[in-house]
């Protein structure tokens, strides 16, 4: 890439990585930066002066080498970078479309978690695992837990910050309240913190 070439691709990059912040996506940050890096390496110049043509040779070129997951990242991110960096009317919707998979996902049983939860030595580990496998939490929304996060009461704990930034409150099934005030009675702790 020439250098006046790269100067303007650099201050580009830095505009997506603001309006990533901006747009409160910090999660998708170095998925969708990194998309956009390996667009601008494989053409060698600044992804604003790619063509539709161009960009149906670079995804022809991915189909078979790479998983769609990847794929679909390099199109969302450089989706995201043409309508939010170059303020540019995103038409190439119709260049790739990754074939909608269904799996089932992959379900240990009961007694498989049972095994994991009694061979945990550490019992806050224990208690953590438990809480994750009978409220269906994310491990960030187990993690965060605080004790002002139970109400024993009416038997649910409000889990703050969820996916989405959104909170909710999920029941509190009586077998993992118990544990929580073992773990706080004999241990002093409920779950782990990062």
């Amino acid at each position: 890439m020439i250098p006046s070439e790269k100067e303007r691709f650099d201050a580009l990059y830095q505009q997506h990585l603001t309006q990533l912040k901006l747009q409160g996506k910090a999660k998708t940050i170095s998925a969708y930066s990194l998309a956009v890096r390996r667009i601008t390496e494989y053409f060698d110049r600044c992804p604003d002066t790619l063509t539709i043509e161009d960009l149906r040779r670079y995804f022809s070129q991915l189909i078979g080498q790479v998983s769609w997951s990847m794929i679909k990242l390099d199109r969302c991110g450089l989706q995201f970078f043409y309508k939010h960096t170059l303020n540019k009317q995103w038409e190439w919707i119709g260049i790739i479309k990754p074939p909608k998979v269904k799996r089932l996902p992959n379900i240990i049983s009961p007694e498989q978690v049972a095994q994991i939860i009694n061979t945990t030595r550490e019992p806050r580990y224990r208690v953590l695992f438990l809480t994750l496998y009978t409220m269906g939490l994310r491990i960030n929304e187990a993690l965060n837990l605080t004790i002002s996060d139970i109400d024993s009461h009416n038997m649910q704990v409000h889990v703050h910050y969820g996916k989405g930034g959104k909170d909710r409150l999920v029941p509190l099934p009586h077998r993992t309240l118990h544990a929580f005030i073992r773990a706080f009675v004999h241990f002093g702790i409920v779950l782990p913190h990062r």
